[in-house]
């Protein structure tokens, strides 16, 4: 008599193939960076072969391009697609930025690390500016960019808007460490984009479109805010002395371990809205906050910020900010060129600065 099967639990072969499958998926995961990182490595190096060769040449602009169709012709025919000349001049020129060489060097260094695709670089290799490109790189990396919000971030000018809502000190610490959180500061950003909301600037829309826009496009908003937050409310209600109090987007950043208040201005900012912000915050601090949960922050976004009607309405330790929101991506060489003036302006005031220490300093 054949032995009755068992049933086996659906409990046990759901917790099971649950492991399982997060254990391929990492796997995979990690395949895909490994062959990433290494094709990466690759077309390094075969810049770099590039860029040695064409350094031996006499006529080196007609001679390279000639060795570079040649090797278009080879390197097509053995592995298909992919290595046209056009490929290949994007190739060698990756090795030049970031070889941080010019066609005239003849020592080659070693190569830097790589952390991101090939398609990443491609867009990267595009930015100029060295203190920006490592910006970029490396916030694309802690932040796991996709190439679509590496190029959005960069379109809407993240690098100049976050420096120009920083100290000037702290200007420079971007392209060394990118966009560290450790204070409610580091998540302010002058203007905040919100051209993927789909709202037409020139257009009459109310706070509560605006509100109901942002929520469509939550993920979108969250990440233009910055590292660390999570949605926890919309119009959240609280109440005292039998009144009812909105509070229009309710969020926490787990880097900072607090809440963060945003409130909706579709008007130019009033010393009523910073009041009303200050009150929504002390009721957080008081009735919300847990012990170990650092100060609540408030953010008033609102289509016109007077940074002097802020400083005079709130006393100066408050944890409230007032940033200004645009709906289309701002003038990138506008902001550039004020990032530049900034940096101008604080070198410029620290070598006046050593200048007059050195002339004072007594003479032995």
């Amino acid at each position: 008599m054949a032995k009755k099967k068992e049933n086996v639990p659906a409990k046990a072969v759901e917790s099971l193939f649950n492991k399982v499958s997060n254990l391929i998926e990492q796997a995979r995961v990690r395949v895909a960076t490994a062959m990433n990182v290494a094709e990466v490595y690759t077309k390094y190096q075969i810049g770099r072969y590039i860029v040695e060769e064409e350094q031996s040449g006499n006529k080196r602009a007609e001679y390279g391009k000639q060795v570079l169709e040649g090797l278009s012709e080879r390197l097509t025919a053995r592995y298909g697609d992919g290595w046209s000349y056009s490929n290949l001049r994007q190739v060698r020129q990756f090795f030049l930025v970031y070889g941080n060489l010019t066609i005239s060097d003849c020592q080659i260094s070693n190569p830097p690390d790589f952390t991101l695709s090939w398609t990443h670089y491609l867009v990267l290799m595009r930015i100029k500016n060295a203190d920006e490109r490592r910006f970029y790189e490396i916030e694309a990396t802690s932040g796991n960019w996709s190439v679509r919000e590496l190029q959005r971030q960069y379109g809407s000018s993240l690098y100049e808007r976050l420096a120009l809502s920083r100290d000037k000190e702290q200007v420079a610490r971007l392209s060394r460490v990118g966009n560290v959180v450790e204070k409610p500061e580091d998540i302010i950003k002058n203007p905040v984009t919100l051209e993927f909301v789909g709202l037409k600037p020139d257009a009459s829309y109310s706070e509560s479109n605006l509100e109901s826009a942002i929520i469509g496009k939550l993920q979108e908003f969250l990440l233009e805010l910055g590292k660390g937050f999570l949605f926890e409310a919309r119009q959240k209600r609280f109440s005292f002395d039998e009144d009812d109090y909105y509070v229009d987007l309710v969020l926490y950043n787990r880097l900072l371990q607090c809440y963060v208040l945003v409130d909706l201005k579709v008007d130019k900012l009033t010393h009523q809205d910073l009041g009303q912000m200050q009150m929504y915050v002390n009721y957080y601090d008081r009735y919300v906050k847990q012990d170990f949960e650092k100060p609540t922050i408030g953010i008033l976004l609102c289509k016109e910020k007077k940074d002097t009607l802020v400083k005079l309405t709130l006393p100066e330790d408050a944890n409230i900010y007032a940033s200004a929101y645009e709906l289309y991506l701002p003038d990138k060489k506008l902001l550039q060129a004020k990032v530049k003036e900034w940096v101008n302006e604080f070198e410029s005031t620290n070598a006046t600065r050593t200048v007059n220490s050195f002339s004072q300093s007594p003479i032995f």
